[in-house]
């Protein structure tokens, strides 16, 4: 009974902590976007908007170009994280499979690289961005934005592929099959949750990255959606409606791509923990 009890205020504690992190932040922003200016600056403060409007919405769209900022975060997100599941899956394959000799020091090195905070890497990756004349263009940012990536999405990859037994594999390779069609027609049919759950993390990442995408790519034209809603205040103003209808547009497609695909992502995680 107290095992249970205790587990109850840990799942109670969990779920406060997602309310007020995650939810609650998220409610604020768009009561804030719904408000008519007047509202704003009322005191004693109002908690939901009593007259709601859709004009910094469209102010959004019309005094912006968010729908350009969106396409070139959508642009550089996907082709990133395409990018990251092709290298990963080939990488997580031989780990899984292959008898390498320093297999645990390749895990450990892999954990390793995504510790570095970014911050430390920023310099190094605009010095060669910059001598090989991609600053301010999509390659700028998808090929920094493949290799962050590659460290989780191997190493979600490596649970799944580890948990799917070998006889399927050598039964299709009796059947005919090379070793590169059993893992397109035998492993990634069965890995599917993992590469899902691989491939959402890879998106979500750099659908929200900021540091690189501010510093490598400065042309206005180039802006990805993070740094273009940053852009939105003046020296002497701050547009909190315009900037939290901006962010709420902003958040649908991930909000919407996790919805989609809740199943397979939570099914992905707890999966690979358990048979990792």
């Amino acid at each position: 009974m107290s095992a249970l009890w205790t587990s109850g205020r840990l799942r109670g504690f969990a779920a406060l902590w997602i309310v007020s992190n995650g939810f609650f932040p998220v409610l604020w922003i768009l009561f804030t976007s719904l408000k008519p200016e007047a509202e704003l600056v009322q005191k004693p403060i109002t908690w939901w908007p009593h007259n709601p409007t859709l004009t910094h919405y469209a102010h959004a769209f019309t005094e912006q170009p968010l729908l350009h900022y969106l396409g070139n975060s959508l642009i550089v997100a996907s082709l990133s994280t395409v990018l990251s599941l092709l290298v990963a899956t080939g990488a997580a394959y031989a780990i899984a499979r292959l008898n390498l000799r320093y297999r645990q020091w390749i895990l450990t090195a892999i954990v390793a690289s995504s510790m570095f905070p970014l911050i430390a890497l920023l310099v190094p990756i605009f010095e060669i961005m910059r001598s090989l004349g991609l600053l301010n263009t999509y390659t700028a940012l998808v090929l920094p934005y493949t290799v962050l990536n590659l460290p989780v999405c191997t190493l979600v990859l490596v649970s799944f592929f580890q948990s799917i037994p070998r006889d399927l594999e050598n039964a299709a390779m009796i059947d005919g099959c090379s070793r590169l069609g059993a893992l397109w027609h035998v492993v990634l049919p069965l890995a599917a949750p993992g590469v899902f759950t691989a491939g959402i993390l890879a998106f979500v990442n750099a659908w929200d990255e900021f540091l690189l995408a501010l510093s490598l790519n400065a042309s206005a034209a180039m802006r990805t959606a993070p740094v273009g809603i940053a852009m939105y205040q003046g020296e002497y103003t701050f547009p909190w409606p315009l900037i939290s209808a901006a962010l709420i547009v902003t958040i649908i497609p991930v909000a919407l791509l996790i919805a989609l695909f809740q199943e397979r992502v939570i099914g992905g995680l707890t999966q690979g923990g358990l048979k990792g």
